[in-house]
């Protein structure tokens, strides 16, 4: 129950970024290959609100908002310049902020490890569950995850938004057309997948430590659910990020020396099996 619940913890995060990363890309078609780095600076923001305030709220909505307002910037200056360009041209240019935004962090944070620590509110004893404990925060942290990703769904099947922008990830020309500000809902996808991004970080922040690259490898294993699940699907990014997040856990302890290969193993049987992903669309 221990590995389950490390590995539930995992995969809401995972799958947090990963949404965000397949919403970016079944929208707007953009690779974005700096989502990792938005996580990482969404932990920073919470690290700096939490330390400025010692409050979890105020450490919460730094990392969220302060993302979803860098991500709506970001695409502004940036990646609007590149829509419908070559797919080079996009991981240039991401790429390129991959290295700038690592820096940035250096210079403001410093190289060293950092470490915000669990907020008192939660300095609970563990919860007992099949025999295992399971420390409070996890509990939160993956209820605040599953909460965060229904919402998601209810938003992009359920309300006029939600169908706006799917419509728009299938002919945009028609959807301006009919009088939508497709820059505007183009700007608020961006700032929505940057905000998911964002709130993994800050959700991170207690109990994983700050350090520039930390975006790096989560990018990598977002990337692995986004192909598994299937590009633009929410269900499907929920499902790979489960999937990975249990695998990397209990594949510690039984296969140590095998994990990343294991996770690389179900993604390519899934290339191989349904190449559109679990979930995805076939085009």
């Amino acid at each position: 129950m221990t590995q389950v619940s490390s590995g539930l913890l995992m995969g809401m995060l995972l799958f947090l970024v990963a949404s965000g990363l397949s919403l970016i890309f079944g929208v707007l078609g953009i690779v974005n290959f700096a989502h990792g780095s938005f996580y990482m600076l969404g932990a920073y923001f919470a690290y700096a609100g939490y330390m400025a305030t010692e409050s979890f709220l105020v450490a919460l909505a730094a990392g969220t908002l302060g993302m979803a307002l860098f991500g709506a910037v970001f695409e502004r200056l940036f990646i609007s310049r590149i829509y419908g360009r070559d797919v080079l041209m996009q991981l240039l240019l991401c790429y390129a902020f991959v290295l700038i935004l690592d820096d940035i962090v250096k210079i403001v944070w410093g190289a060293n490890y950092l470490l915000m620590r669990i907020p008192p509110a939660f300095a609970l004893p563990p919860l007992f569950v099949g025999g295992g404990a399971i420390p409070v925060y996890y509990a939160f942290l993956i209820g605040v995850s599953a909460a965060v990703g229904l919402l998601l769904w209810f938003a992009i099947t359920k309300t006029r938004f939600g169908k706006t922008v799917r419509a728009a990830a299938i002919n945009p020309q028609m959807v301006s057309a009919l009088g939508v500000n497709t820059k505007l809902l183009y700007t608020s996808v961006f700032a929505i997948g940057s905000l998911l991004a964002g709130a993994a970080g800050a959700l991170a922040a207690p109990v994983r430590s700050l350090t520039p690259g930390m975006g790096l490898s989560i990018l990598i294993e977002s990337f692995i659910v986004t192909v598994i699940g299937g590009m633009g699907s929410i269900v499907g990014a929920l499902v790979a990020s489960i999937l990975i997040g249990l695998t990397r856990a209990f594949g510690s302890i039984g296969f140590p020396l095998f994990v990343d290969g294991l996770m690389f193993t179900i993604m390519a049987l899934v290339l191989i099996l349904k190449p559109s992903g679990l979930f995805g669309r076939q085009v």
